[in-house]
């Protein structure tokens, strides 16, 4: 008799069960789904920002590149690897509670395995324990956003190769919306006009005995000499957008009078102090932590290692801005400065220069 009892209600158990999971898969089935079209920073792809109807499922497709490129003015080269073939990584942007499933693709002509952790996934090393994928490969992982905030995403293929594939170039973020979009402390929305993701990248090339930097073929051959510059912590070379100065001169970030520009920095090896030379942030999201009310007002903000931040200033004057680590020799000597042209009518009740 006890034993009927038993089967039964183990029946029971088996059967609701399968009865649970058939609503999930239905559930998930049904799901909306839209396509994210990447875009090299430091834009961000087509975004609301605030979330209409139910939470979507977010397809993306994202590809591995290794690739040499040129970091500075006076032509020095670094075998590196890249995620869609950009430094940082294209910004992945959703919205709290939307899921996604984003496709890695390892093509053929790579020469080493890679994989993706993403800070703000739950499991699995981020993701990297699903997704190594080695040349010719492609691996596809679904996650939910569980929580709202800017995310830094790296390479992690295990032991020494992590830190040696991030410093090589493979890092970007994600930023994942609150549904209701941006608030401050007491409730009131906060609306961006523009939107710029900043990566900042350090870089450790290798010279040669007449202390020229050395070129190499590939990030394979770079390998040994690179991680013994590496293990002396100290970069030979800092940038936003992959080189230094990076989004200067023609390619400075373009602004108006009266516009709320966001601004998303990160950094996935290294701490950094953003400071924007002639304004503030007005809303200030250290951590990106979207969930938490902003820091208002400062003049100089943290992003530490492995995380990303934002920040939003809304510019009262036109000219030129610099925005930079406020570790001034990185932002000087080593190239961690990017300008931003605001266009716009000058306000004398906020700045003039007086006659003597």
């Amino acid at each position: 008799m006890l034993k009927n009892k038993y089967i039964l209600r183990l029946l029971e158990v088996t059967v609701l069960a399968i009865l649970l999971m058939a609503f999930s898969l239905t559930a998930t089935a049904e799901m909306k789904r839209v396509k994210q079209k990447l875009v090299a920073p430091p834009n961000l792809p087509k975004h609301s920002q605030i979330a209409t109807g139910k939470p979507v499922l977010v397809e993306i497709n994202m590809g591995i590149e290794e690739k040499n490129w040129v970091i500075d003015a006076d032509g020095t080269q670094i075998s590196g690897m890249t995620f869609n073939g950009t430094n940082p990584g294209p910004i992945i942007v959703v919205h709290q509670n939307d899921e996604i499933q984003l496709t890695l693709t390892n093509p053929k002509s790579s020469l080493m395995e890679h994989n993706i952790d993403l800070h703000a996934v739950t499991g699995a090393l981020g993701g990297a324990g699903l997704t190594h994928v080695k040349p010719g490969e492609s691996k596809t992982i679904r996650f939910k956003l569980t929580k709202a905030g800017v995310f830094v995403y790296h390479c992690a293929p295990g032991g020494a190769m992590i830190p040696y594939h991030v410093v090589q170039g493979m890092s970007g973020a994600i930023m994942v919306l609150p549904r209701d979009g941006l608030k401050d402390a007491k409730g009131k929305q906060i609306k961006y006009d523009r939107a710029y993701y900043i990566g900042e990248q350090e870089f450790y090339i290798p010279k040669d005995s007449k202390g020229n930097y050395k070129k190499y073929d590939n990030a394979l051959d770079a390998l040994a000499d690179t991680t013994e510059v590496m293990r002396g912590l100290l970069p030979t070379h800092i940038g936003f957008g992959g080189k230094q100065f990076a989004y200067t001169g023609d390619a400075a970030l373009k602004a108006n009078v009266g516009e709320t520009v966001l601004l998303i920095h990160s950094q996935a090896n290294n701490i950094s102090s953003p400071h924007l030379i002639g304004g503030h942030g007005d809303y200030v999201w250290e951590r990106g932590n979207f969930q938490d009310p902003p820091t208002t007002g400062l003049e100089t903000w943290l992003i530490a290692a492995g995380s990303a931040g934002a920040a939003t200033y809304k510019f009262k004057q036109p000219g030129l801005y610099v925005y930079l680590n406020h570790n001034l020799i990185k932002a000087i000597m080593f190239g961690a400065a990017a300008h931003l042209k605001v266009e716009g009518k000058w306000d004398d009740n906020l700045l003039k220069q007086v006659k003597n």
